[in-house]
């Protein structure tokens, strides 16, 4: 009885014995190939994000640079420096 159905359906026993065997048992399983996917979309993503924030800080650069006044700017909102005869008010807002 078992063998007429193996034989039988030989070729669906085949093909649901390659993808149980392909799905968990094998070196590239289907689990371990989701986590490798998910690490490198996480890492492609990542990579992104900072060569955006390269550019952004290039252009800062550049834009720092290439002005005499933005330099004296920057100094002013960023560290909060000022002139001698100056007050500097920070101002913070509160999120309610």
């Amino acid at each position: 009885m078992i063998v007429r159905f193996l034989y039988k359906y030989r070729y669906l026993v085949v093909v649901g014995t390659f993808v149980v065997w392909m799905s968990f048992f094998d070196k590239n399983n289907w689990w371990d190939v989701w986590r490798l996917q998910r690490t490198y979309n996480e890492a492609i993503e990542e990579r992104d994000y900072y060569r955006e924030q390269a550019d952004i800080a290039r252009s800062e650069y550049n834009a720092l640079f290439t002005h005499p006044d933005s330099l004296e700017k920057f100094a002013r909102e960023k560290y909060l420096m000022k002139k001698d005869n100056e007050d500097v008010f920070v101002i913070i807002k509160e999120d309610k």
